[in-house]
């Protein structure tokens, strides 16, 4: 039975002192030098050449981080979310409707947008830089100790990082995302009490593989004995790997609109605009006209999925009032999600990184917001399927400036004009920065127009800091 016990979010007692096996010595007197020391680390989100493969992604070297650390996941009641796209939007719509029936949420995301410490939260609040300074202070003899050998790279330091926090802070529930994949990724190291996989599509397929089947036996690799999974429906290929591995490893999978009854449909009413309703019954729960907090029909599935996994919670000892949890959904905001961060001209920033993403932000688009004509700066990274991307881009964009981000795998403008001008014929633009596509864009608008900034995490991390400047973190 899981841990049901309900807090008032309050900071309790710190007892990782004594739970810790290695007492680690005061390495960082400032955040900045614990930060560095961070960076220093390996970071396979910023290398192009990578192989994923069981020495470069390695669970033991995982565990054996942890076990230093005092196991701290083992520590933690956690929900597990896989996928290719909309997991960062399943886990905090998740978290949210947790929060709002008085747990205490843990969440786990990755990439961030502007913040490092975006990815680490408990109950809407980012890990502080103390707070962050003195894990890392506690981590530097374990990973010390580790380095001489086979030294913990970024992604898993931070990983771990977020488990001691969440031990720390003694959180009802983490929600965890995974990184990269799924079976060899580090956060596959947690017996979640409830598993979700979101839509797959094609995207990192130089690691995952170039078929869709090929990537839903990674992201299936989450999957635990006797741990309930829930997924939305898949491209048939990628369904038929999923059922075959749930059943492989005896994960009782549950799909919504086939085994969940789970239906949607567009409105647009006065007081909200143009939005998504959802319904959802199983025999436990019964969820009717919810309204999506996030623009788009992906976004209704991943609400789907989300109240399909609350349902799951249930089911393992969860109490939760389905009027509180749809208090918490209504207040879910999301960064770097169709956000507009600018007035006039109007700018929007989407994470939208492949093909179906690209897609389904198009359409997204095209039914939510009002505009004459839409400008796409773009740039994205080269490992994702760029022409993919490139082939999606000209159903919505009227005109597209290319441009490079600030990422170290970022395509060159010059060499994203070309390929996109092979695949659909049309003209297009070219920017060394952004603030030269920006200045490029503002050229060519007008008020009733839309400059919409895509295809990179690093991309619109840039814009959001160059129109919303928050000092108040580091920045990175």
């Amino acid at each position: 039975m899981a841990k049901t016990k309900k807090t008032t979010g309050k900071k309790r007692k710190n007892k990782t002192s004594k739970v810790a096996s290695v007492k680690s010595k005061k390495a960082f007197k400032t955040y900045k030098q614990a930060l560095d020391y961070l960076f220093e680390r390996t970071d396979y989100e910023k290398q192009e050449r990578l192989r994923y493969n069981v020495t470069t992604f390695n669970l033991n070297r995982m565990q054996k981080l942890l076990s230093l650390l005092g196991s701290p996941h083992k520590k933690i009641h956690t929900v597990h979310i896989g996928g290719t796209k909309g997991k960062g939007s399943t886990a905090t719509m998740l978290a949210r409707m947790l929060e709002a029936n008085g747990y205490k949420v843990g969440l786990y995301t990755s990439p961030h947008v502007v913040h490092l410490h975006e990815r680490i939260a408990i109950n809407s609040r980012m890990i502080s830089e103390s707070e962050m300074c003195g894990l890392l202070n506690r981590a530097y003899a374990p990973v010390e100790k580790m380095s001489k050998t086979d030294q913990p790279t970024f992604f898993e330091i931070m990983t771990a990082l977020a488990f001691m926090y969440f031990r720390d802070e003694e959180v009802d529930i983490a929600i965890i995302e995974t990184g990269l994949g799924g079976r060899l990724d580090s956060t596959n190291v947690i017996i979640p009490k409830v598993i979700g996989i979101t839509s797959l599509s094609i995207d990192h397929q130089n690691l995952l593989g170039n078929t869709i089947d090929s990537i839903a036996k990674e992201k299936a690799g989450i999957f635990k004995r006797g741990v309930p999974a829930v997924t939305v429906q898949q491209e048939p290929s990628a369904m038929r790997v999923l059922r075959s591995q749930a059943i492989a490893v005896q994960s009782p999978l549950s799909v919504t609109g086939s085994d969940i009854d789970f239906s949607q449909r567009f409105e647009t009413s006065r007081e909200h605009g143009p939005h998504t309703r959802i319904c959802l019954s199983t025999p436990t729960s019964k969820f009717e006209h919810l309204r999506v907090p996030l623009h788009g029909r992906h976004q209704a599935i991943n609400c789907g999925l989300a109240l399909a996994m609350l349902d799951k919670l249930k089911s393992v000892g969860y109490k939760i009032d389905n009027g509180k949890a749809a208090e918490g959904l209504y207040k879910v905001s999301l960064t770097g999600r169709m956000e507009m961060i600018w007035d006039d001209p109007r700018i929007m920033i989407d994470a939208a990184h492949n093909a179906a993403s690209i897609k389904a932000l198009i359409h997204a688009v095209g039914q939510n917001i009002p505009y004459d004509s839409m400008v796409v700066i773009f740039g994205c990274n080269s490992d994702k399927d760029i022409r993919g991307m490139l082939h999606q881009l000209q159903f919505g964009a009227d005109k597209v400036i290319f441009t490079r981000s600030n990422s170290p795998k970022a395509v060159s403008p010059e060499d994203l004009a070309e390929m996109y001008t092979e695949i659909c014929g049309k003209m297009c633009q070219t920017a060394p920065s952004l603030g030269q596509a920006l200045l490029l864009a503002k050229s060519a608008v007008s008020k009733e127009d839309l400059i919409c900034i895509t295809g990179s995490f690093y991309l619109i991390g840039q814009a959001k800091i160059r129109f919303q400047p928050d000092e108040s973190l580091q920045t990175v």
